[in-house]
């Protein structure tokens, strides 16, 4: 069984982060990169299935030059080999520019599955899976806590806000995972040290016919037109109950037009 995760760096969540202001979009030079924390679940996912079907995992990413972190990680979990999609054309491109280029790489692999994180922490809009599925004309199982591949047939549950959907499909298919599909392994030592042999393919969007009018800043579809600092935090009412708190709080509320 052939599998590809898709993983991603993204900016540190716990780092203050700030635009750029000429290009308006977030200054990643500024704060230190790492995977994005939902592609660790995709990537855990990947190895159980090949641990129990056989096969091998190979993971995607895309992304500036030094956007190393997100596949050397994945390589030090356990996946097999690494193929990395990075030039200065695709800096700036929204969701659906990169399921284009991501979708142009893909078509240069052979796989059964596409796993990815069912969303980016610099960015939650958890769209991307739809995207890739529907370029690549395959099914689609989204946010799915429990996958189970059977033969060429695939089934998870999908996580709802009642419970849960069993959705099946053929293979191959894309599927997005959610967090509490599994607990990611910690690299071991000697998965660390067997990651620095691994095989990374390095390619540029020419090699994969990705074309430059639709991808990056001026490919893009959305765009941000302005941006400005959120004004500091207002200070706070303070309300002594002498007996009318209760009223008070409650026409603090009106006014605000909470109730």
């Amino acid at each position: 069984m052939k599998i590809v995760v898709l993983v991603k760096q993204v900016p540190d969540t716990a780092a203050d982060k700030r635009l750029d202001p000429d290009t308006l979009t977030v200054d990643r030079a500024a704060v230190d990169g790492l995977i994005n924390e939902m592609d660790e679940f995709a990537i855990e996912e990947a190895l159980q299935l090949v641990e129990k079907h056989g096969g091998e995992v190979t993971v995607v990413s895309m992304g500036p030059e030094d956007a190393t972190e997100a596949y050397k990680k994945a390589l030090q979990m356990g996946a097999d080999k690494a193929v990395f999609l990075t030039d200065p054309a695709l800096a700036g491109s929204d969701a659906l520019a990169t399921s284009y280029a991501l979708a142009q790489v893909l078509g240069t692999l052979e796989y059964d599955l596409v796993v990815l994180g069912c969303e980016a922490s610099d960015a939650r809009t958890s769209i991307v899976p739809a995207l890739l599925a529907e370029r690549l004309g395959l099914p689609q199982l989204t946010f799915a806590s429990k996958v189970e591949v059977d033969g060429s047939s695939i089934k998870i549950n999908r996580q709802t806000d009642y419970g849960h959907d069993v959705v099946e499909a053929s293979l191959p298919a894309v599927v997005s995972v959610v967090e509490k599909i599994n607990e990611p392994r910690y690299p071991s030592f000697k998965g660390i040290m067997a990651a620095k042999k691994k095989p990374v393919e390095s390619l540029d969007a020419a090699a994969v016919s990705i074309e430059p009018a639709k991808v990056g800043a001026a490919g893009s579809w959305s765009k941000v037109l302005d941006a400005a600092v959120a004004p500091p935090r207002a200070k706070g009412v303070i309300v002594t109950d002498e007996g009318s708190g209760g009223v008070e709080l409650a026409d603090f509320l009106a006014s605000k037009k909470f109730v």
